[in-house]
């Protein structure tokens, strides 16, 4: 599909792309742009990996896609600085977890790369390229967040690209798409941390107790604090509409508690348990 792409700031994500073009014969030449040394030589000790580069122009010369893996706050910088030595028939994409911000900043220009928003809903608690593994998009939902100006052509380019590598695709506005995930990925993570965060206050053996069930529950609340600072900042407004939410099914329940309405805690209940055998 492509002779050449670009992954700039890779790690789990941008090294599971890279694995995945590479596996998915996507991609001829990837190269790879990261400011650690160390980054830069841990990806070309695989082989999916063919240059490195610490230079961002250099590292997208002759490149038909790029895609920024870094955090959400500096993905419009790095679009801005890649764009004019990109070829003008080139796409850039990024995996940002926030869209309104990053596609109205990243709106096209005469004559400079397109860009299309993409969110590949993959990632996991663990960070880094340690942990990045080839399959990690396959049947995963990838959503893809157009302008009104995007071209049909890069739309669909960028489409079968996501495809490539096992994703089913959606596409929805960028608004549109920062409303969705802060009740679907942002949200869930504010919860798992605030009670890991409660519980952080409890008695050290409570831990040495727990079940797989409190391990469940947390689990993403182990994901990097920075880049969810990032995310949450960028898409406070949507968040703040998802907490509200949340605060009315947590006023809900502490009054069934109160009133000792067992009946209809029971079909509180029922109603979570059939959106989560929903999500099989």
């Amino acid at each position: 599909m492509f002779d050449q792409i670009t992954i700039l700031a890779p790690g789990l994500l941008g090294a599971s792309l890279g694995m995945a073009a590479k596996a998915s014969q996507l991609a001829r030449t990837v190269k790879v742009w990261a400011r650690r040394e160390e980054v830069r030589e841990a990806c070309l000790r695989m082989d999916w990996c063919d240059a490195g580069f610490a230079g961002l122009e250099a590292s997208v010369e002759g490149s038909e896609l790029a895609i920024v893996c870094a955090p959400v706050d500096i993905i419009p910088e790095l679009v801005e600085q890649i764009r004019p030595h990109l070829g003008g028939g080139a796409l850039i994409t990024d995996v940002g977890s926030t869209k309104a911000a990053i596609c109205r900043q990243c709106k096209d220009q005469a004559g400079l790369a397109r860009f299309v928003g993409s969110h590949p809903m993959a990632g996991s608690e663990k960070s880094g390229l340690e942990h990045a593994r080839a399959d990690l998009f396959m049947d995963r939902p990838c959503i893809v967040t157009p302008l009104e100006s995007t071209p049909e052509a890069s739309l669909r380019r960028i489409t079968a690209f996501w495809e490539g590598v096992g994703m089913r695709v959606h596409a929805v506005s960028p608004e549109e798409h920062d409303r969705i995930v802060a009740h679907i990925s942002h949200l869930p993570h504010l919860v798992a941390s605030l009670l890991a965060r409660q519980l952080g206050g409890s008695p050290a053996e409570w831990a040495a107790l727990a079940g797989n069930g409190l391990r469940d529950t947390t689990r993403i609340a182990a994901g990097s604090p920075a880049i969810w600072r990032s995310i949450f900042a960028n898409n406070s407004a949507e968040v703040m509409h998802a907490l509200t939410g949340l605060e009315e099914q947590l006023a809900c329940c502490k009054s069934l508690i109160a009133r000792q309405d067992w009946s209809a805690m029971e079909q509180f209940l029922a109603d979570g348990q059939r959106f989560r055998k929903g999500l099989e």
